[in-house]
């Protein structure tokens, strides 16, 4: 994560975070079984805006989708 947010140019203005074991999806009900297309218990695909450790925008995604975790629609939202 660290890499990558180098690469994008987050700077200290995005915290980059990796969710290994999926502890951070499955604390906060954001899990789905993926067994079926051969990648077991996975996080779904979201996105969240947290300031001082309050979540002031979550965003899910529809199975298959990928419009409201874009960081076009983030930006956006910030």
């Amino acid at each position: 994560m660290g890499a990558w947010g180098k690469s994008a140019g987050a700077g200290d203005s995005v915290t980059m975070l990796a969710d290994g074991n999926g502890a951070f999806a499955e604390a906060v009900g954001l899990t789905m079984d993926g067994t079926a297309f051969g990648m077991g218990k996975r996080g779904q695909r979201f996105s969240m805006i947290v300031n001082d450790g309050v979540v002031e925008q979550l965003n899910v995604e529809a199975p298959g989708e990928f419009k409201v975790s874009s960081a076009d629609h983030m930006l956006e939202q910030l």
